[in-house]
């Protein structure tokens, strides 16, 4: 199972969308719809915005090592493999029972 990668966006993109709210009085779900985003992230933008502290992005992210990256890819193919074992299993039951006398 593959995961969604998280979505980037630039310190342009951010500030073109809190001004479509703020500015425009574009409601947020609105805002979210038409560019095609979260609207809860869009929310905590405006909100953070309107307080004033509207970071740029990457700012408030430590850069991760790289063992932090490799332990999480190990984690990642780990939890892969345990999935994969239980679907095996629950095949191989399903099959011997399939394939016992007197059963349907």
């Amino acid at each position: 199972m593959e995961r969604i990668p998280r979505q980037q966006y630039t310190k342009e993109f951010r500030e073109q969308a809190v001004r479509l709210v703020m500015e425009q009085q574009v409601t947020i779900p609105e805002a979210a719809r038409r560019l095609t985003m979260s609207g809860r992230t869009l929310e905590r933008w405006v909100g953070h915005a309107r307080q004033g502290q509207l970071t740029p992005q990457g700012e408030s992210r430590r850069p991760v090592t790289e063992l932090e990256a490799e332990l999480s890819r190990l984690k990642r193919d780990l939890a892969e493999a345990r999935m994969e074992r239980d679907i095996l299993k629950k095949a191989t039951a399903y099959v011997a029972k399939a394939q016992l006398p007197g059963t349907r």
